[in-house]
């Protein structure tokens, strides 16, 4: 199998990451010593269960080039635990603009994709603890 166009190397990620300390934890925390998860893992086969289900309820609703939107989240304090964050994928959607025909996505952004909320979200990874760097 070809290696994925999107693929970045592991210098790049662990850049990414390097970035995403010092950017953002202070900020999360609001500048209080806090510490949050960072890492949420699945695996393949979990992923692949929530991607197959998301291709075939897509395709019950004739939805063309379904995606996947990852969003940022955050567990609430509970039982003496911390708030921890965490992440959920949400079934998308090209949006429908009413100027252009159903076949046209190009709309000039990036953001062409909206959450299909006919379809259930995912989440429940396992939360790497304590906080790690890539």
């Amino acid at each position: 199998m070809k290696k994925p166009s999107k693929c970045i190397s592991i210098k790049q990620a662990k850049e990414l990451q390097d970035e995403w300390w010092k950017t953002r934890s202070e900020v999360t925390t609001n500048g209080k010593k806090h510490e949050d998860s960072c890492k949420i893992h699945y695996t393949l086969d979990e992923l692949q269960e929530y991607l197959d289900y998301v291709r075939d309820k897509s395709t019950e609703q004739n939805i063309k080039d379904p995606g996947i939107n990852i969003w940022f989240g955050a567990y609430p304090k509970e039982d003496g635990k911390p708030s921890l964050a965490t992440v959920f994928l949400a079934a998308s959607k090209k949006k429908k603009f009413e100027s252009c025909d159903e076949d046209d996505d190009d709309q000039g952004n990036d953001d062409n994709y909206e959450d299909n909320d006919e379809i259930d979200p995912f989440n429940d990874g396992s939360v790497g603890w304590p906080p790690s760097k890539y």
